[in-house]
């Protein structure tokens, strides 16, 4: 199933259009990696910056149809293709049975242990995922409710209100070191409404939405969120700490 994927690396890129994805998963399981804990499924759009985060429960296959349906509907623009990570949750029969369910023409894989082959999304597994959800390890439904309740109010200020900025080639500098290029900061938002590609009443829904967001409002959600799955966390940790000392004893 590997060889029949083809390859793509960190110097083949991505066509100048919306409608790629990049695919990958982060598991919330804290710092032990045994018995069943939660998982994140995030997926960028490295040409608009667009990014979709949805929890699951574990990395079944059940589990991961539901987040990838769950993406493909909320995702804005028809999905033209998709680049997953190397993980055998993406890269099993079952997975690619989907894709050709639902008509996704072209399906790529990075190279194991190559991070910059799918580096927008590894970026967005720190800036989105981690930097909001922390490392700690989550398991419980309710917790897998509070981080999807999370993601929505992430989703809308990173892809309504925070600009970003894209790499749009080199320079050089006077004493001949490569330089960077990168484009106007622009949210993914603005970046989707200038490609022409989001037209009719699904573009209408989505301005809606983006004119009665309030940023303070989104502030303070994640901020009770947050609050609340550091409770939770650290309400583990205190059992799992009485647990071992009771062995121990």
């Amino acid at each position: 199933l590997r060889a029949s994927i083809p390859l793509r690396t960190a110097m083949d890129g991505f066509p100048a259009i919306g409608g790629y994805l990049e695919i990958d998963t982060v598991a919330h399981c804290g710092h032990r990696n045994e018995g069943d804990y939660l998982v994140t499924i995030n997926a960028t759009d490295p040409y608009l910056g667009w990014g979709i985060t949805r929890t699951v429960r574990n990395k079944a296959f059940l589990h991961m149809e539901a987040g990838m349906d769950w993406i493909l509907a909320h995702y804005p623009l028809p999905l033209a293709g998709v680049d997953f990570d190397n993980g055998s949750e993406f890269l099993n029969w079952a997975m690619i049975a989907w894709c050709d369910d639902h008509a996704i023409p072209t399906i790529t894989r990075s190279r194991p242990y190559q991070h910059n082959d799918n580096a927008h999304v590894e970026q967005r597994n720190g800036d989105w995922v981690r930097k909001h959800a922390f490392r700690y390890r989550y398991e419980t439904a309710a917790e897998l409710d509070d981080l999807n309740l999370l993601w929505t109010q992430v989703m809308a200020r990173k892809n309504h209100l925070l600009p970003c900025v894209k790499a749009v080639g080199w320079t050089q500098t006077r004493s001949g070191r490569k330089k960077r290029i990168y484009d106007k900061p622009a949210t993914p938002y603005a970046r989707l409404r200038a490609s022409g590609a989001l037209t009719g009443p699904k573009a209408d829904r989505l301005s809606q939405v983006h004119y009665e967001l309030n940023p303070a409002a989104i502030t303070r959600k994640i901020n009770t969120i947050q609050t609340r799955l550091i409770e939770s966390a650290a309400a583990r940790n205190t059992i799992t700490r009485s647990q071992f000392s009771d062995q121990n004893t």
